[in-house]
């Protein structure tokens, strides 16, 4: 046989291996991100503009009173916020009694809120001490990989007695199982992860928003952050209840998703010389 026929030959079998690789690809589905996808990729789905601090407590948990007024020099009236109050009139929410804020700044690794930057200047703006917040989702990237994101996108800190510790928001999943399929132990890691690279970054341990049932049945009610990182706890009822392993006391309570303020309603556990004591680590 001459090398001509040979090569030609060869040729077309190297074009119909080709071809039937194209065939195979086009048939083949695209799958959207996966719980084990690097880049934390955005699924068919999701709803990142609808999830904030306490979007999936009321469905879970319920509602009932909130609490009676308190002296202001025992509690600080603050607030939440997310991508779903824009235009928030700040110096309103200054003479109606805020002093502090949480707004969201990213969830995953793939959503920033478009609110955020009015937001967070704008509170800071009008004397209000604030702080930015990262919504979890565990089931698609590690922890350090999503603190990573977060504070690269709204969640440092700096010592000028104006911004609070960065905060985690860990709570129900809006998306499917409770836990997002991590073990109790994997989920420990995994917060653990988080708290350890943003304290890395930042030089913070960051806030925990999370409640009793969600961290008694997704961590076994581990007492691994109670030394180090300050308590967010949501409960919509007349008190604080009954707190996570391994906080003594809460530092925030989030107690009503709705009332004075726009998005929920907040108190700080101290007077104010002691929100500016956090505020400045």
């Amino acid at each position: 046989m001459s090398a001509t026929r040979r090569d030609r030959r060869r040729l077309r079998s190297l074009m119909l291996a080709a071809t039937a690789a194209v065939s195979l690809i086009t048939a083949t589905p695209a799958i959207a991100g996966t719980a084990d996808s690097p880049t934390g990729q955005t699924r068919t789905g999701d709803h990142p503009e609808r999830d904030y601090a306490g979007s999936t407590i009321r469905a879970h948990e319920g509602a009932s009173a909130g609490p009676a007024a308190v002296s202001p020099q025992v509690m600080v009236p603050g607030l939440d916020v997310s991508g779903y109050q824009p235009n928030i009139d700040w110096n309103t929410v200054y003479a109606n009694g805020a002093r502090f804020a949480y707004v969201k700044a990213t969830e995953n690794t793939t959503y920033q809120n478009p609110e955020f930057a009015n937001q967070y200047n704008g509170s800071y703006n009008v004397g209000i001490i604030r702080g930015s917040y990262h919504f979890a989702l565990p089931d698609r990237s590690s922890g350090a990989t999503q603190a990573d994101y977060f504070v690269a996108n709204g969640g440092g800190w700096s010592r000028d007695g104006k911004t609070l510790p960065p905060m985690l928001d860990i709570e129900y999943n809006p998306y499917g199982a409770t836990c997002y399929g991590l073990s109790q132990a994997g989920m420990q890691s995994w917060i653990q992860d988080f708290s350890n690279e943003v304290h890395a970054r930042t030089g913070r341990y960051p806030t925990v928003y999370t409640t009793l049932d969600w961290w008694s049945t997704c961590t076994g009610n581990w007492p691994g952050l109670g030394a180090t990182n300050p308590l967010f706890i949501a409960r919509y009822s007349d008190s604080p209840g009954t707190l996570p392993a391994g906080w003594g006391t809460w530092t925030i309570w989030q107690y009503a998703d709705n009332g004075t303020f726009p998005g929920d309603q907040d108190y700080f556990n101290g007077a104010y010389d002691r929100l500016q004591a956090l505020a400045n680590g």
